[in-house]
């Protein structure tokens, strides 16, 4: 599923135009991009947490030299799903009987 399937999918859902679906799921996903870039987490119950993960500096290798080099610090988004979601994707499909 894209972000337009999404948009289609979520006015289905709720009776709203696609142009007011887009503009909930911008604001979704605006608002937990903004808590992040803040350093905070956002917990959907049920769902799972968004949050921040340093990576540490590194010394990493040139491939095609071999040179040592240095790989700076970063701060990567992380997401954990929650229990629900993970029962969910873990159920297993129940097959139709053959006649």
């Amino acid at each position: 599923m894209n972000k337009a399937d999404l948009i289609t999918h979520v006015a289905e859902e709720t009776g709203l135009t696609k142009a007011l679906a887009e503009h909930a799921i911008n604001s979704f996903t605006g608002a937990i991009s903004q808590s992040l870039s803040n350093g905070e987490p956002v917990t959907l119950v049920g769902f799972g947490t968004f949050s921040v993960s340093e990576r540490a500096a590194r010394t990493g290798r040139n491939p095609q030299t071999g040179a040592a080099l240095k790989i700076a610090a970063k701060k990567l988004p992380k997401f954990s799903a929650g229990k629900a979601l993970k029962e969910l994707v873990d159920k297993p499909k129940k097959k139709g009987k053959k006649k």
